[in-house]
């Protein structure tokens, strides 16, 4: 048997290894001690001017990249009326309006990335 410490990704791990046998591969042992978790990250704080400019927010379901903004600030739109149109693996995938308002924000540009979750323009 051969004791081995390994690092991976900042990591140590203590292994050792057992032969079985001529030309018989290798098998590790479980690590000694269990990494330790790393903090998450705190959440980015909201943007205060996407939060005045209107109470809707009409966020992202899917990562990708915004490929067109089909609706313009102070246009009325309604409920299921596409705002955003995102490109996610191959895919054109309108965001639309969650109610019926008036565009009070785009918070996104043209070729963007996106991930999911992220709100993508505000409605009144």
């Amino acid at each position: 048997m051969k004791n081995y410490t390994i690092t991976v990704n900042g990591v140590a791990y203590d292994v050792t290894v057992e032969e079985k046998g001529a030309g018989a591969a290798p098998v590790a042992a479980a690590p000694v001690a269990a990494p330790v978790a790393a903090a998450p990250a705190a959440a980015p704080a909201p943007a205060a001017p996407a939060a005045a400019a209107g109470g809707i927010e009409v966020k992202a379901g899917a990562a990708g990249k915004v490929f067109q903004i089909a609706a313009n600030v102070g246009q009325s739109v309604a409920a299921g009326d596409p705002v955003v149109i995102i490109e996610a693996m191959k895919m054109e995938i309108p965001v639309v309006a969650p109610e019926a308002g008036t565009v009070a924000s785009i918070n996104v540009a043209v070729g963007d990335a996106i991930d999911a979750g992220d709100v993508l323009a505000t409605l009144n």
